[in-house]
């Protein structure tokens, strides 16, 4: 018998620490190569950690909500055979053959589903980041794979489940449900949503979700720290409109993405910041960060009612077809909780679209350790005075506010109020018979 520490992984460049938020394992249960122990948490992101050995969990070694940076051992399984090295390349070099297997398993039937498989199913079934990768790129559906009776723990669903259906794909039906030999607990509701309480007089206390309490401290954190002070400047994108109306059908076939008018307001945000560079700092105690690379934060909305902000690195850099790509990608995999922890981190300034909600404007909080945020505004048609060589008339034009908070400890009133009058005049010369 051998015994293998299993490791916190690496999960980026800037993420040292992470949560365990739940053990999908106890001691004395045996663990299959590849299968989820644990589940953890880096500020938004969660995600699971899977054995690189096959054996028994013999030791925890921390509780659940406890923090363990990356690289510490947080369990230890015992194996059959020799000595087994902790955390070494050859176990990994074990799971990087089990992943070319899996590929080559699914190469044969190599459609993707339309749409990203969701890590928790209506009936409350949790599927794994592996599970899930090998339904979508093998097009098995969320019915077909709710559908599937798991060996796992709580009835999940492993990976010997799925490419055993998948061999039987072919030759046999779609599995209907089954009930499993013995009485299953009830599916664990996912760590995201608080069970409700009822109390006196009809009311309800519902318990924060971990994400709800981490967003809040950050909130607070952020108002006491910054000196936050506010712009709003109102836009003509009549041209924007009219523009993207008439490219929006040829973008999507020579593209493959729709256009919206995110990635049009991102490019020139980037494009602003590049001119006012003072707006791309941090504030570390008395000291003034000036951030090299311009990282766009997007703030975008998740089924739970939560925010996540993916980044968009190296913003300035892109022409309007990438900022599309990027845009889209992140918005897409941000809904499906697929984002790694990378691709939040190290943001220099945030764009949020209040819009999307029909707000005309709003007071953003910034985000901590930037200096500014910039909340888009709904476009409407309001009739507004349009003035020509031959006079002044009244017309109806395509509008929109844009909310500018700032930190007033190193942004003053005219870097804050210049920055937003130049993303106005960029916004307003765009040219109708531009390409893209």
């Amino acid at each position: 018998m051998a015994r293998f520490e299993l490791k916190l992984p690496k999960m980026g460049e800037s993420v040292a620490e992470a949560t365990i938020t739940s053990w999908l394992k106890e001691v004395g249960e045996t663990i299959e190569m590849d299968e989820a122990v644990v589940e953890i948490a880096t500020d938004k992101v969660d995600s699971e950690v899977p054995s690189e050995v096959e054996g028994t969990l013999v030791e925890i070694l921390f509780d659940k909500d406890a923090v363990v940076e990356v690289g510490q051992t947080i369990a230890v399984i015992e194996t059959e055979g020799g000595e087994v090295a902790t955390s070494a390349a050859a176990p990994k070099q074990e799971v990087a053959k089990e992943i070319i297997a899996v590929e080559k398993t699914v190469e044969e039937a190599k459609e993707t589903v339309a749409t990203p498989i969701s890590k928790t199913s209506e009936s409350g079934k949790f599927f794994s980041p592996l599970v899930r990768n090998i339904a979508q790129t093998e097009g098995i559906s969320m019915e077909e794979l709710d559908a599937l009776a798991g060996t796992g723990k709580d009835g999940r669903v492993t990976k010997n489940d799925i490419l055993t259906y998948i061999e039987n794909r072919g030759t046999a039906p779609a599995p209907a449900k089954v009930e499993t030999p013995k009485a299953a607990p009830a599916p664990k509701a996912p760590v995201s949503k608080a069970t409700p309480v009822s109390v006196n007089g009809g009311d309800e206390i519902i318990e924060m979700s971990r994400m709800g309490k981490l967003i809040a401290k950050h909130m607070v954190d952020s108002v006491q720290t910054s000196a936050h002070v506010q712009s709003f400047i109102e836009i003509d994108v009549t041209n924007i409109v009219k523009w993207r109306g008439k490219v929006k059908d040829a973008f999507f076939a020579r593209e493959g993405e729709k256009l919206t008018f995110t990635p049009i307001l991102m490019q020139a945000v980037a494009s602003t910041i590049k001119k006012f560079p003072m707006i791309n700092i941090a504030l570390q105690g008395d000291s003034i960060v000036k951030r090299k690379n311009i990282n766009l934060g997007m703030a975008a909305a998740l089924p739970d009612g939560n925010l996540i902000v993916p980044v968009i690195k190296n913003a300035d850099q892109l022409n309007l077809v990438g900022m599309t790509k990027q845009v889209n990608d992140l918005a897409t995999r941000a809904r499906g909780n697929q984002l790694k922890p990378d691709e939040i981190q190290d943001g220099t300034y945030t764009v949020t679209n209040v819009g999307s909600f029909g707000s005309v404007m709003g007071t953003p909080i910034i985000n901590q350790p930037q200096v500014a945020i910039l909340a888009l505004g709904a476009i409407r048609k309001v009739p507004a005075v349009i003035e020509t060589s031959e006079g002044d008339f009244i017309g109806i034009r395509q509008k929109m506010f844009v909310s500018h908070s700032y930190d007033h400890r190193v942004v003053n009133g005219a870097l804050g109020g210049m920055f937003i009058k130049t993303l106005k005049e960029t916004l307003e010369a765009w040219d109708v018979n531009q390409d893209f």
